[in-house]
C-alpha cells in the first residue's frame, strides 16, 4: 500500500468528524500522547478513556494512534531514547545507562525472568511521558489550525450553495 495514500485517507477521516476545532485537536494529541507511550496494548484504550475523560473527540483519538503507527520501525530508537532519558532522571545522582552491549544478561536465565525487565518499566514509562509531551502540545495546535480552516472552507462552502439555491 502507498504510504503518502494512507495518511492522505486517515486525515480526511479526520477532517471529516463532525465535531469543534478544540475536541478533534485534543484527541489528536491523545492519541499522539499515548502513541509514544511504551504501554503495549493498552494505547488504545488508555487514549479512549483519556478522550471521553477530557470529553475530546474519541475518534481523533484513535485514528491519531493509528497515524502514530506509521514511525513503528523507529519505534525501537525512539524506545531506547525514552528509558535512557527515564534512567537518567530516575537515578541518583543523575547517571545515562550502560550501553546494551554491556549488559549483564549473560545467562539463559536472566533472558527468561520477567523480573529481569521490571525495572525498566518505570524508565520507559516516565521517559516516554516526558518525550511525547512537546509533540503532543505542538500535534495540538497543528491539528486545531488545520481543522478550523477546513471548517471555514466547508461553511464558506455550503453558504455560497445556500446563496445559489435559494430564489431572488
Amino acid at each position: 500500500m502507498n504510504l503518502r495514500r494512507w495518511l492522505h485517507e486517515h486525515s480526511l477521516k479526520l477532517l471529516a468528524i463532525r465535531d469543534t476545532p478544540n475536541a478533534i485537536a485534543g484527541g489528536v494529541a491523545i492519541g499522539i500522547f499515548f502513541g509514544f507511550m511504551p504501554l503495549f496494548g493498552l494505547k488504545t484504550l488508555l487514549a479512549i478513556f483519556f478522550a471521553w475523560l477530557t470529553r475530546s473527540n474519541i475518534l481523533a483519538a484513535v485514528i491519531a494512534g493509528a497515524l502514530h503507527d506509521v514511525i513503528l520501525p523507529f519505534m525501537p530508537f525512539i524506545y531506547r531514547w525514552e528509558y535512557d532519558l527515564g534512567y537518567w532522571l530516575l537515578s541518583n545522582p543523575h547517571q545515562w545507562p550502560e550501553p546494551l552491549r554491556r549488559m549483564h544478561l549473560s545467562t539463559p536465565h536472566a533472558w527468561r525472568n520477567w523480573t529481569t525487565y521490571l525495572g525498566a518499566g518505570k524508565h520507559l514509562v516516565v521517559g516516554g511521558a516526558i518525550c511525547s509531551t512537546p509533540f503532543s502540545v505542538v500535534s495540538f495546535f497543528i491539528a486545531r489550525e488545520i481543522v478550523a480552516r477546513h471548517h471555514r472552507k466547508r461553511d464558506a462552502a455550503e453558504k455560497v450553495k445556500r446563496e445559489e439555491q435559494e430564489p431572488p
